[in-house]
């Protein structure tokens, strides 16, 4: 049997690129984005109710990470790039369906518009369905996993004066955290996990409309170097 998916909205979010997007949602409080419905979803009795929850989950599609053929083995990144385990033991974005979750807390809603917070999705994501976050059924105490039982283990983020002076300006444009954002994103080390970065080497990503690039001074501390607004 054959099922058709479609998407009941698309998420306009900070993260303009895959590169350093946190691999969990809730690891960067900072990045924001808006959900926005599409018909006949947009319709106001459709979220009727939806401003009683604090946190959502959403069901998304990895639009940029779609397989012909699906694979039965990835290799995560929290076990070094390197060790290979089943698919369903991870949340790796090889995904048989190609589908997604996160649960992201809700901060306000507008006509056909959800705006959220603590999000990991990439912008243009396509969302197939919203449910609420119900804490006496979701958030189970005694559960445990053996591959990833903790947050990862976070790096030193420094910056030249220039590019925090570049960071809180740009900031103030958006009305965005981005000072903060940046700091979440990149204390994660976001490099692939079999890299050994040169201080030579340069990184970059795109947040908001604004490109930051940064290196490693080691493999605990990041400087971020630069922060400045796209071309157009």
């Amino acid at each position: 049997m054959t099922h058709t998916v479609s998407p009941v909205g698309y998420m306009r979010s900070c993260f303009k690129e895959k590169f350093a997007i946190p691999r969990q949602p809730h690891l960067a409080p900072a990045a924001r984005g808006m959900l926005e419905l599409i018909p006949p979803f947009d319709q106001a009795h459709a979220l009727d109710g939806l401003e009683q929850v604090s946190h959502v989950w959403l069901l998304f599609l990895f639009h940029q990470a779609l397989e012909a053929e699906p694979r039965l083995r990835v290799r995560p990144p929290r076990l070094g790039g390197n060790t290979m385990v089943g698919v369903f033991a991870t949340r790796s974005t090889h995904r048989p369906n190609g589908i997604g979750q996160s649960v992201v807390r809700l901060e306000r809603i507008e006509p056909g518009r959800l705006y959220l917070s603590g999000i990991d999705l990439l912008d243009g994501t396509p969302v197939i369905d919203i449910k609420p976050y119900v804490p006496y059924a979701d958030a189970i105490t005694d559960a445990h996993n053996g591959l990833a039982e903790g947050a990862p283990k976070r790096i030193e983020v420094q910056w030249t004066e220039t590019s925090l002076y570049q960071a809180r300006s740009e900031a103030a444009r958006l009305n965005e955290p981005l000072h903060a954002l940046i700091e979440q994103c990149l204390a994660q080390d976001p490099r692939p996990a079999y890299q050994t970065p040169s201080p030579e080497r340069r990184y970059g990503t795109r947040l908001w409309d604004v490109d930051v690039r940064w290196h490693y001074t080691n493999l605990t501390t990041i400087t971020v170097l630069e922060v400045v607004r796209a071309e157009s």
